[in-house]
């Protein structure tokens, strides 16, 4: 994204309880995958910290997640060619679950599902999700040729399930998109240890 709400800049070099808000997403993060992949756009030197590699939307002028994850399907087939899924999240939400892509697995082996979405209070998290990385034609092709933009709009095509996870003490998917969320994310962060 391009951290509007944040007043521009990198809203995932943020920090938060004295690092970056990336550095909470990664320790989450790292224990449930394999390769991991930063989508970015511009000059990737700000985020060499992360010792990630990196890679820029191959759909070009910020057409929104879909081109995101179209990046990490294409990356993970030519630099992880085993991998079959791809997991995806946002940089900006510290508190993911840790059994998130477990759970997301789990209902797509259990209900036969082709993509699996997280939700939480009845409202669903598009870019917390585990897609095939073999939809990548698929999605290049709704993206080029159809001009699609919205994650709902293509993902209809497909049988999705949904996970809806808890959201009690607090809502795992919270997110960091003004500074008044960053202020109650370190509240979150002390009151929660």
């Amino acid at each position: 994204g391009l951290a509007r709400r944040m007043g521009g800049g990198d809203k995932s070099l943020h920090p938060l309880a004295g690092t970056p808000i990336l550095d909470h997403v990664l320790t989450r993060v790292r224990p449930q995958v394999g390769p991991l992949l930063l989508n970015i756009n511009g000059d990737p030197a700000r985020f060499e910290q992360f010792g990630l590699p990196m890679a820029a939307d191959v759909i070009a002028g910020h057409v929104g997640p879909l081109a995101g994850i179209l990046t990490g399907m294409e990356w993970a087939a030519e630099y992880a060619p085993g991998c079959v899924w791809l997991a995806s999240f946002a940089t900006d939400a510290p508190f993911l679950p840790n059994n998130l892509v477990a759970r997301l697995d789990g209902a797509i082996t259990a209900e036969g599902g082709e993509i699996a979405c997280a939700a939480s209070n009845g409202r669903s998290h598009p870019v917390f999700a585990l897609w095939p990385v073999a939809l990548r034609a698929a999605l290049r092709q709704a993206l080029v040729d159809e001009d699609i933009r919205k994650i709902d709009a293509w993902t209809g095509r497909y049988k999705i399930v949904t996970v809806e996870f808890a959201t009690t003490p607090y809502d795992p998917f919270f997110n960091a998109n003004r500074p008044e969320d960053f202020a109650e994310a370190e509240r979150l962060m002390i009151e929660i240890g």
